[in-house]
C-alpha cells in the first residue's frame, strides 16, 4: 500500500469519527501555490469523507493572485492557499478574501498566525534561520542583527531582495526596530555578502557546505529536506551545516507560515470553510506540515522528528504574521534603496 493510501485511510477514519458537514456534497475550487503529494492525499481524504470534490489549480503565488484579480466576480475560485504572510497580506490588500467566521478556526489557530479580521489562517509554520559551516569561527553570532556586523564581511550568502521570504524577514525587523535602523542593517548585510544574491535557499546552504561562503540565511524546511534525502551528496551537506536559531535571548526566531483564505467571490464558500476547518484538525495538521517539513500551526500537534533532530525547541517571535506580512512593500523599498540586489 502506498504512503498516500495509508495517509488517506487514516485521515478518512479520523474524519468519520468527527462531525462531517451536513452539506456533504458539491465541489471546491482550490487555487494553491503548494505542490506536494501529501497535500493531494489530504484532498482525497477530505473528498472521501465529505463527498466534496476538490478541483486543484496550481501555480506560483504571484500568478494565482493575478489570475484571481483578472477573473474578478466571475472567478470560480473558492480558496487561495500559499506560502508566506507577505503573499497572503498582498491578496488581502487587493480585496481577494472574505471574512471567515469560524469558532473552530479561531479556537485552534493562534491569534498571531491569522488575519485579525479572519481573512486568512495559517496552517503550517517555518523559521528563517542562520546556517554556518561546521568548524568556521563565527564568534557569538546569535541574532539577525549580528549579520550586519563588519566582522562578517565577505562571509554571507543570501537570496535576492525579490525573494518574499527575505522581504518578510526584513518586515519583521521593521516592526522590531523601525525603518531607519532596518535600512542601516540592510547596508551592513549587503557589505558582508560573499557574492551577489543568486539561487534559492538550497543553493545558499550548498554554497556554505562547499566553502563559497561561511554563513547563509535559509528556511528550516530546506535543510530538513536534505536531511531526509537518500542522496549521499545531500547527507554530506547536512553533515557540515550548523543551524543557529537567532534571537533566543530576546524576541525569538522569525517564524513565517503557509496559509489560506476563502475568496471574496467563492461560489462554494460553505464548502471552503469546511475545508479550512478540516486543515486545522489534528490529523490533517500533522500530514500537512510533514509534507514540507514544517511545524503545524495548531499548538500541541506532533511534527516530523527531523525538525527536533536539527533544531530542537526554540523561542519563536510572536509578532503577528499579518503585521510583518503587511510590511512587505516597505521592506522591499528599503532593501532596494540600500543596495540589496
Amino acid at each position: 500500500m502506498t504512503l498516500r493510501a495509508l495517509l488517506g485511510g487514516a485521515l478518512v477514519a479520523a474524519l468519520a469519527s468527527t462531525a462531517v458537514p451536513a452539506f456533504a456534497d458539491g465541489e471546491l475550487n482550490l487555487y494553491t501555490a503548494r505542490h506536494y503529494d501529501s497535500d493531494l492525499a489530504l484532498y482525497e481524504a477530505f473528498t472521501e469523507a465529505t463527498g466534496i470534490e476538490i478541483n486543484v489549480i496550481e501555480d506560483k503565488a504571484g500568478a494565482l493572485i493575478e489570475r484571481i484579480k483578472a477573473e474578478g466576480q466571475n472567478s470560480p475560485g473558492d480558496i487561495f492557499m500559499t506560502a508566506d504572510a507577505g503573499n497572503l497580506m498582498t491578496a488581502a490588500a487587493d480585496g481577494m478574501f472574505q471574512p471567515t467566521m469560524s469558532v473552530e478556526l479561531e479556537a485552534r489557530i493562534p491569534e498571531n498566525l491569522r488575519h485579525p479580521d479572519g481573512l486568512w489562517f495559517a496552517f503550517t509554520k517555518r523559521a528563517r534561520i542562520i546556517m554556518v559551516r561546521d568548524g568556521v569561527d563565527v564568534g557569538d553570532l546569535d541574532s539577525y542583527e549580528d549579520l550586519a556586523d563588519p566582522r562578517y564581511a565577505g562571509m554571507i550568502c543570501i537570496r535576492s531582495s525579490g525573494n518574499i521570504y527575505n522581504q518578510s524577514l526584513v518586515g519583521s525587523l521593521i516592526e522590531a526596530h523601525g525603518e531607519e535602523a532596518t535600512a542601516e542593517w540592510v547596508r551592513g548585510l549587503v557589505a558582508n555578502m560573499a557574492r551577489d544574491p543568486e539561487s534559492n535557499d538550497t543553493g545558499q546552504i550548498r554554497a556554505v557546505a562547499a566553502g563559497e561562503c561561511d554563513i547563509a540565511v535559509a528556511n528550516t524546511y530546506y535543510l530538513a529536506r536534505l536531511a531526509r534525502s537518500d542522496d549521499p551528496d545531500d547527507q554530506a551537506v547536512v553533515d557540515v551545516i550548523v543551524p543557529i536559531m537567532p534571537n533566543q535571548d530576546d524576541r525569538g526566531t522569525h517564524v513565517n507560515i503557509s496559509g489560506a483564505g476563502v475568496l471574496t467571490n467563492a461560489p462554494n464558500a460553505e464548502n471552503a470553510v469546511a475545508f479550512l476547518e478540516f486543515l486545522a484538525s489534528d490529523e490533517a495538521q500533522l500530514a500537512f506540515a510533514d509534507g514540507n517539513n514544517e511545524w503545524p500551526a495548531v499548538e500541541g500537534i506532533a511534527h516530523a522528528t527531523v525538525l527536533d533532530d536539527l533544531y530542537g525547541s526554540f523561542a519563536q517571535d510572536d509578532v503577528s504574521t499579518a503585521v510583518f506580512g503587511g510590511n512587505r512593500a516597505d521592506a522591499l523599498r528599503i532593501m532596494e534603496a540600500n543596495g540589496w540586489k
